[in-house]
């Protein structure tokens, strides 16, 4: 039996309670495969790449916001929202537009909603010397043309819808902006 002290009393917890307190700890982070059931599964690069570049358009999101290149199986299931995309391997991004390296697990995973991407797992911006983790990104006024990033603790930060775009949604939207 382990004995900590929290003030002057002393606490006891058995190895039971840790190992619960771990496990429901490590669940919060790594969803049950129940989640999945029902999903629509696509696996290949070129299959995914396609697949994912259709979700993002159809949250409202510019398809740059993720580096699609690479995926070896994306999921969805629409009747809960939830989504995954897997790599081989983990990878770094680095965006120009915001001046922002990103750090992408061999899975990310979200609950989507259109104009929003919430309890994402997998995600980590680089903030001076820390890595943080992103846990929600989402388009609050479509008008704005700003994206913002929401961390576990609630600090977020907005950038420029542009920023994230590809070259090819970047033409079309300075052609818009021209008329």
């Amino acid at each position: 039996m382990a004995v900590m002290a929290v003030g002057k009393q002393p606490f006891h917890q058995t190895s039971f309670q840790l190992n619960l307190h771990r496990t429901t700890f490590l669940r919060s982070f790594y969803p049950p495969e129940d989640q999945r059931a029902g999903a629509e599964i696509v696996y290949g690069s070129e299959a995914c790449l396609s697949h994912s570049i259709s979700l993002l358009e159809e949250l409202g999101f510019p398809k740059g916001v993720l580096p699609l290149q690479d995926l070896i199986e994306c999921g969805r299931v629409r009747e809960t929202g939830f989504v995954w995309m897997k790599k081989e391997a983990p990878s770094e991004h680095f965006f120009t537009g915001t001046n922002t390296r990103v750090s992408y697990a061999v899975e990310v995973t979200a609950y989507v909603e259109k104009f929003k991407m919430k309890k994402m797992t997998g995600i980590k911006s680089k903030q001076v010397f820390l890595w943080v983790p992103i846990t929600e990104m989402s388009i609050d006024d479509p008008a704005s043309q700003k994206i913002y990033f929401k961390t576990p603790v609630g600090i977020g930060k907005s950038f420029p819808l542009v920023a994230f775009m590809t070259e090819e949604e970047k033409q079309k939207y300075l052609e818009e902006a021209r008329k």
